[in-house]
């Protein structure tokens, strides 16, 4: 076992940097609507190939908007399933569709694969440019088919700064209220990207913390790259126990 992995526990799959949104808050920045995304074939066998070396206990799936390929995440998730991953969670904003049949099907897929965690993005930064009905109507399908559900907002400064940008997220998620969907601690938003550029002025004291940066010399997930790019290799060209085999910081 490489001592750096010694205390794998996750796997996660950015399934594709294209967005239905353009958010301000984006770390990442601008994105478009279509592009490359992992194949769900050499993604489900990568959970299969790591769960048998690693005590994995979560399989994590977003973007982008993870659901503008719905079948690289249900490949995923069913992989999970199988193996009885305990968690097995996607971030999603809820807009990949306006076709009611489509969103109904793609929330029933989820849930046959075993989806068992869905956090849906809502905040005034996402709601700036994604039709909220249009999401409420995908987190209905999402109850119907039995998925746990949860709203996950972005916070600008801090939970209790008082900001427009904050009292505005407050305003979408009350809009949830009589769905009973709970609402997650969320994110502090930090300065990359979008964010960088566009919410400069909030951000001149302390700085957040970017939540998705980990120890290279105790790694903890597996993070997968659209193009199969993990820990110093790629997937598409060496086999992923290898890849972790070989890696160094």
């Amino acid at each position: 076992m490489n001592p750096y992995l010694k205390n794998l526990r996750k796997i996660e799959f950015v399934i594709t940097n294209a967005c239905t949104g353009h958010c301000k808050h984006c770390s990442e920045g601008d994105h478009n609507t279509c592009g490359e995304h992992i194949d769900p074939q050499t993604a489900a066998d990568a959970v299969r190939r790591i769960a048998a070396a690693y005590d994995i206990q979560t399989v994590m799936t977003f973007g982008g908007e993870p659901l503008l390929y719905p079948d690289a995440v249900c490949a995923i998730m069913t992989a999970a399933q199988e193996l009885a991953i305990p968690k097995r969670q996607i971030i999603t904003n809820g807009y990949f569709s306006k076709d009611p049949a489509r969103i109904r099907a793609v929330a029933e897929g989820l849930a046959e694969s075993g989806v068992n965690d869905l956090l849906l993005s809502v905040d005034a930064f996402h709601q700036e440019t994604i039709p909220l009905d249009v999401v409420k109507l995908f987190a209905t399908e999402v109850q119907r088919a039995g998925i746990p559900l949860r709203l996950q907002p972005a916070w600008l400064v801090s939970v209790d700064h008082d900001n427009s940008y904050n009292r505005k997220t407050r305003d979408v998620l009350g809009s949830f209220t009589d769905m009973g969907i709970a609402v997650n601690e969320g994110n502090i938003i930090f300065p990359e990207g979008n964010a960088a550029k566009y919410l400069a002025g909030y951000f001149t004291h302390e700085i957040p913390e970017n939540p998705y940066v980990e120890d290279p010399r105790d790694v903890r997930c597996a993070s997968f790259s659209p193009n199969g790019d993990v820990l110093g290799g790629n997937v598409y060209e060496r086999d992923i126990l290898e890849i972790i085999r070989k890696y160094a910081p």
